[in-house]
């Protein structure tokens, strides 16, 4: 697996890092293990949740590497290790509306700088953000998210990179993918083509791809 992170210039202390996935649905373990071994400091990582029991990336905050994580759902059942790291202030937090998230990264992707939306607004997310008003309505003005590295989950991917996602396991992969500087990729299985009428990202926004298999 470290392969596929060899000489990766954009994997760096410091750096942003896109991971995908809902709950343990479409989250690239295998990439993320291979992120820890790496021993980096100081990430932001941008992901729906902020990883739970002892594996993946519950496990990355906790070797110390993770300086910020920008997410919607940062508890959960079984996210012990990023709440007491935070209640240590060991570890920054930017929480967003899971909708905007969505948003931010696929602006990002399309190169829009920001937008606006009227999730938040008189909340304190949307303190410090420019307020407008469109059609008598407060919006908040946020800003796209782009990332050094995304590191995605997919189910086939072919010899040009074009990608397929499993039913949920899609999730927030294919906006990910598009939004980062490297995007790298650990499909399922490995196959001589995708069927055009059937790609979901086209190989053009995937560096690096490996293949895991079915391990889980």
């Amino acid at each position: 697996m470290a392969e596929i992170m060899a000489d990766c210039n954009d994997l760096k202390d410091g750096a942003t890092v896109m991971l995908g996935g809902f709950g343990d649905t479409g989250v690239a373990v295998k990439l993320v293990d291979a992120l820890r071994e790496l021993s980096l400091s100081d990430l932001t990582i941008v992901s729906n949740g902020a990883g739970g029991g002892e594996y993946g990336l519950a496990l990355l905050i906790k070797s110390g590497s993770v300086g910020k994580i920008i997410c919607s759902f940062p508890r959960s059942s079984d996210s012990k290790i990023f709440e007491e790291l935070y209640a240590a202030g060991k570890i920054e937090l930017e929480t967003v509306p899971q909708g905007t998230l969505a948003e931010r990264i696929r602006a990002g992707g399309a190169g829009i700088p920001a937008f606006y939306t009227a999730t938040a607004f008189g909340t304190p997310l949307a303190d410090g953000k420019e307020i407008r008003v469109f059609n008598d309505r407060h919006y908040v003005m946020e800003r796209s998210i782009c990332a050094d590295i995304a590191l995605v989950h997919a189910a086939t991917g072919d010899r040009w990179g074009n990608l397929t996602y499993r039913s949920t396991a899609r999730n927030f992969n294919p906006v990910m993918a598009t939004a980062a500087s490297t995007t790298l990729v650990e499909v399922r299985k490995l196959v001589d083509i995708v069927p055009p009428e059937e790609v979901i990202t086209p190989g053009i926004f995937v560096d690096r791809m490996i293949e895991v298999g079915d391990y889980i």
